[in-house]
């Protein structure tokens, strides 16, 4: 090995062992929050309201007298209770929170629908789409 190719090479090497990445990627996909408040039981059952409840729902049961906001979880424990036992399970409390989080989904996926279905056919075409989502850039 001739040295110019020797001082090449152990250039290269400083360098390689030298240089450290900038950023660390978290290359994890985390599920979505239940929901946007913190979850602290110490503080407030916010989060957990959110998450019973959905969001929307957990808003319409913040303006409503304690009285009328226990008759109304009553109806909605009466419907988590699957097997009509008079007590929730965690399954049958985990299948809930499921269910609130997928009604909000598709709840959500209808009203961007409607923004999108710009003629409402029932269809998107590329062109609702594109003046949907970028009209106001073009």
């Amino acid at each position: 090995m001739t040295v110019p190719q020797l001082l090449l090479c152990l250039s290269l090497s400083v360098l390689c062992v030298s240089s450290k990445p900038t950023e660390k990627k978290d290359r994890v996909h985390h599920d979505p929050q239940l929901s946007d408040k913190v979850h602290d039981d110490a503080q407030s059952f916010d989060y957990d309201h959110d998450a019973f409840l959905g969001a929307d729902e957990a808003k319409t049961f913040d303006q409503l007298t304690p009285e009328e906001s226990k008759e109304r979880l009553g109806k909605i424990v009466s419907k988590i209770d699957d097997d009509k036992d008079g007590f929730v399970t965690v399954e049958e409390l985990k299948a809930w929170i499921k269910f609130a989080q997928k009604r909000w989904i598709y709840e959500d996926v209808e009203r961007q629908w409607k923004g999108h279905d710009l003629n409402e056919d029932g269809l998107i075409s590329w062109e609702e789409y594109k003046n949907a989502t970028y009209g106001y850039i073009l």
